[in-house]
């Protein structure tokens, strides 16, 4: 980074994620991302007041990262409700699994920050829960899945796939029996919000 150019928060972002994936987050310093920025510590702090709010920062970009796809599912009118819901978790999943193989320092970091910054996770929580039930409420409105209040509902479904994308689990996506345990799993909640039809009829 010249010298002549603003430091921006984008900048310094840029350039932590770039120093935590050579040296990983606990050996990563605000120092190691002012060297690759060639400006001194003190220009980060202005910006960030610690480390752990910068790797907070980081942190924060990569979870919107995943979020923006999955809203643009959300948002989406293609296809019944129950294909977007499937393909909404399908891709939550692939996305947290290509990043344990190809970005391991990332997922560490983010494993990491799960534990610590519990008010930024909770509210990344909240906002994948939100976009489930706003694919429940279309299903709901169209006649596809049963009525009822759909927050709880997408609580209770992100909730009972945490095994296939919290990030606690992650030493268990690599099972050669993931697959199959999740389309069981999908299967049953599926038939709960499903309404139920007899010869056609409801």
């Amino acid at each position: 980074m010249s010298h002549d150019q603003p430091l921006t928060k984008e900048a310094i972002l840029d350039a932590a994620e770039q120093t935590l994936r050579r040296y990983g987050p606990e050996k990563t310093s605000v120092v190691d991302v002012a060297k690759a920025l060639q400006v001194s510590h003190g220009s980060l702090y202005r910006h960030f007041p610690s480390k752990a709010a910068l790797r907070e920062a980081v942190t924060e970009r990569w979870l919107q990262r995943i979020a923006d796809p999955l809203q643009e599912i959300a948002d989406g009118t293609d296809g019944s409700a129950a294909d977007r819901l499937r393909l909404w978790m399908d891709t939550l999943i692939r996305t947290k699994r290509n990043y344990v193989l190809e970005d391991p320092e990332m997922f560490a970091m983010y494993t990491t920050v799960t534990l610590d910054a519990v008010m930024m996770i909770d509210t990344h929580v909240k906002l994948l829960s939100g976009q489930i039930a706003q694919i429940i409420k279309q299903g709901m409105r169209a006649g596809e899945f049963k009525s009822g209040e759909p927050e709880p509902v997408a609580k209770a479904l992100f909730m009972a796939t945490s095994q296939f994308h919290h990030p606690a689990h992650a030493y268990q996506w690599s099972s050669s029996e993931i697959e199959a345990d999740f389309d069981s799993v999908w299967a049953l909640l599926l038939s709960g919000i499903m309404k139920s039809t007899v010869n056609g009829s409801e």
